[in-house]
């Protein structure tokens, strides 16, 4: 979940609090992502209120990382450049095309639904996840990793992201609901930004097991023109494994 347009956060970050050294010492920060998914313990005793399910949330945001930043289900290998975790099944040979700025077939993807309980629409950057009325809402991530295939039956990923209102929330209208049942857990945002300190900001995670094949051709014509200014595929943070950088996964 990328930060880097998120002002309040870039506020707090730039004073030094959050800094990894000081911060994770000494217990100062709240639970951090990504994470292994199938490790359940975590001791971080910073807790926070269970986030709204997203239909009762705004969405605000959509993006990917290049590799999925979580490990678990069935995206258990790692990148071969040491960066986030790829799928487990056999990708496409040989990889071709060039999508989003360096993204070909057979390459994992993370996709990142936000949600906000911000009175707030659609928009890019995580700075469209809140308002001047709210400043501090939370946040949200319905996240879903894809391989980029060619093939016919493959998942459209102009219908993955399109969007529309339901019962008055902005919402993402077709979240996949066939990927296994969702592994939630309370974290932060994420993005390689965060490698040497601490996210500050809390977001409760939902991330769905079973990796979703989508048509790479669909992935780069989104990428093309999109309302979040999204043209590339964004940076993974290095795995979070210290239980005290943890919370427990219920």
């Amino acid at each position: 979940m990328r930060n880097c347009h998120f002002a309040v956060m870039l506020a707090l970050a730039s004073t030094g609090l959050f800094a990894f050294g000081a911060a994770a010492a000494d217990g100062l920060a709240g639970p951090q992502s990504p994470r292994d998914l199938g490790i359940k313990a975590g001791t971080n005793k910073r807790i926070f209120a269970h986030a709204p399910a997203y239909r009762r949330m705004n969405l605000c945001n959509i993006h990917f990382h290049k590799s999925a930043e979580h490990k678990g289900g069935d995206f258990t290998t790692p990148a071969s450049d040491g960066k986030g975790f790829v799928y487990d099944g056999a990708a496409p040979r040989p990889q071709t095309g060039d999508f989003c700025k360096g993204l070909k077939t057979g390459d994992t993807i993370e996709l990142h639904y936000v949600f906000s309980t911000a009175a707030v629409s659609p928009g890019p950057g995580l700075a469209a996840c809140t308002s001047p009325a709210i400043a501090n809402p939370q946040l949200r991530v319905e996240a879903q990793v894809m391989v980029l295939v060619d093939e016919p039956n493959a998942a459209d990923f102009a219908r993955l992201t399109e969007i529309g209102t339901r019962d008055a929330y902005h919402q993402a209208l077709n979240i996949p609901r066939k990927t296994g049942r969702p592994i939630a857990y309370a974290g932060s945002t994420t993005g390689p930004e965060f490698n040497d300190k601490e996210s500050p900001l809390q977001v409760w995670w939902s991330v769905r097991p079973r990796t979703l094949k989508v048509d790479a051709a669909s992935v780069g014509r989104w990428c093309q023109a999109n309302i979040f200014n999204e043209d590339h595929a964004h940076g993974v943070r290095d795995l979070v494994t210290d239980p005290a950088r943890l919370s427990p996964i219920r």
